[in-house]
């Protein structure tokens, strides 16, 4: 029978063909531009209905995080809208690290890929949708070094301000995935947290802050093999026009509540990652990253608090990272939220494990903690002197109990944290 066709010349695509027999591919990851990151593949393979497809993915002990290899089962789809899973097995000891897909397509064309991938034009077209919806702003944050634009979509009525970027890793793309759900959320009429948060915030969302690398098929890095997540103490024009933009943009509006939307590559579960180690540090700050990821553990079992990364010690957060650089800048109650690879082990599903479905999922669910959040939180009213709830108290409400999120010394009165109830007064 005919060799099997494999090639990658297209938006996203990655992958290197070694040699080709018969259906049984040896394959191997590139390197990301000017980089050594190497983990994302996304390519295509024609000429396979109803033969066993072994494509074998070779030097993976070399790649950014081995540890994500086992246990993993690559994403595959036929007609590139519903991906399912191929059964992957991983030896690190052969050909310095293999994963052999193995996998029987009904139809003449495959396309496999790290996570089911989100293309510019997919992009292109929800930032059309989007920008479409009554009451939506379209902001043209910047250019980036391959000359596409870098862009931010705004709405709402509210003082609170809500920022929400993804995809700063171009390979993480459950992260644009997640910004389709919470775009989705925010942009229909008909759904109640999306009107309430428009009521109470002005969100700003960036749904790719990395386009270049998201085109050229990188895991990590932009155009100048820059990792955009190591950039936001000192960005440059140069080097990180992408975070120079965003974050110049912050400047202007200012920053109360961000979330910074990423993948996982080893951790089979979503969880979050603060700002622990800030030099700002302050329990009352710490406290309301604390109550939204309770809030958000408590709505849904597709995230939890039991596994994550190790936190900073006190004054020794990494301020290149964006979370812990938009808690000291602004004051923000700030976050990552990371998301798998692979399948939530304390949720499976074997036929797509973690998908684009359950991204847009997660996405709603994170909308709707931070609408109970902005709800319950207590924060200062400078021009009265008195404490206002976001949503529920308004200035001169006095006599009456709330749950406090945060509270702090307003004209002399003392308001102490601890999620116990409080009589407002003057």
């Amino acid at each position: 029978m005919n060799d099997i066709r494999i090639d990658s010349a297209f938006d996203s695509g990655n992958i290197e063909v070694l040699s080709v027999d018969g259906a049984s591919a040896k394959l191997a990851i590139p390197k990301d531009t000017n980089s050594d990151f190497k983990q994302w593949f996304h390519f295509r393979v024609a000429g396979a209905a109803g033969r066993e497809l072994v494509l074998m993915i070779t030097d993976l002990e070399q790649s950014a995080y081995p540890g994500g290899w086992p246990d993993y089962d690559a994403c595959v789809s036929e007609d590139r809208d519903y991906w399912g899973r191929a059964v992957s097995s991983y030896d690190k000891d052969a050909d310095g690290g293999t994963l052999t897909i193995r996998y029987t397509p009904a139809s003449d064309i495959a396309w496999f890929a790290y996570f089911a991938p989100y293309s510019m034009e997919r992009h292109h077209d929800l930032i059309a949708e989007a920008a479409s919806s009554e009451g939506v702003d379209h902001v043209h944050l910047g250019t980036t070094l391959d000359g596409q634009p870098l862009d931010c979509l705004e709405m709402g009525e509210g003082r609170f301000n809500v920022w929400l970027y993804a995809r700063q890793h171009p390979g993480e793309t459950q992260a644009e995935w997640w910004m389709e759900g919470a775009l989705e959320v925010l942009t229909d009429p008909a759904d109640s947290v999306g009107r309430e948060l428009r009521k109470r915030c002005r969100l700003h969302l960036v749904p790719n802050c990395n386009p270049d690398g998201s085109k050229r098929g990188n895991l990590r890095v932009n155009a100048a093999g820059s990792n955009l997540n190591r950039e936001w103490e000192h960005p440059t024009a140069e080097k990180s026009p992408e975070v120079l933009a965003i974050r110049n943009h912050m400047d202007k509006t200012g920053v109360d509540f961000a979330m910074d939307v990423h993948g996982d590559e080893a951790i089979p579960v979503s969880f979050l990652a603060g700002f622990e180690g800030i030099p700002s540090w302050t329990d009352e700050q710490g406290e309301r990253y604390y109550r939204y990821e309770a809030i958000l553990d408590r709505r849904t079992p597709d995230f939890q608090t039991e596994l994550g990364y190790t936190k900073s010690a006190p004054g020794r957060a990494n301020l290149s990272m964006s979370t812990n650089q938009v808690a000291e800048r602004f004051g923000a109650t700030a976050m990552t939220l990371e998301m798998p690879y692979k399948d939530n082990k304390a949720n499976p599903e074997p036929e797509q494990g973690w998908s684009p479905e359950r991204c847009k999922m997660l996405a709603r669910d994170c909308l709707a903690s931070l609408l109970e959040l902005i709800e319950t939180r207590l924060a200062a009213d400078d021009a009265d002197g008195c404490l206002a709830i976001f949503g529920r108290a308004q200035p001169g409400d006095v006599g009456r109990n709330y749950e406090v999120v945060s509270a702090t010394r307003i004209k002399g009165n003392e308001f102490h944290n601890g999620g116990c109830l409080l009589t407002l007064s003057r």
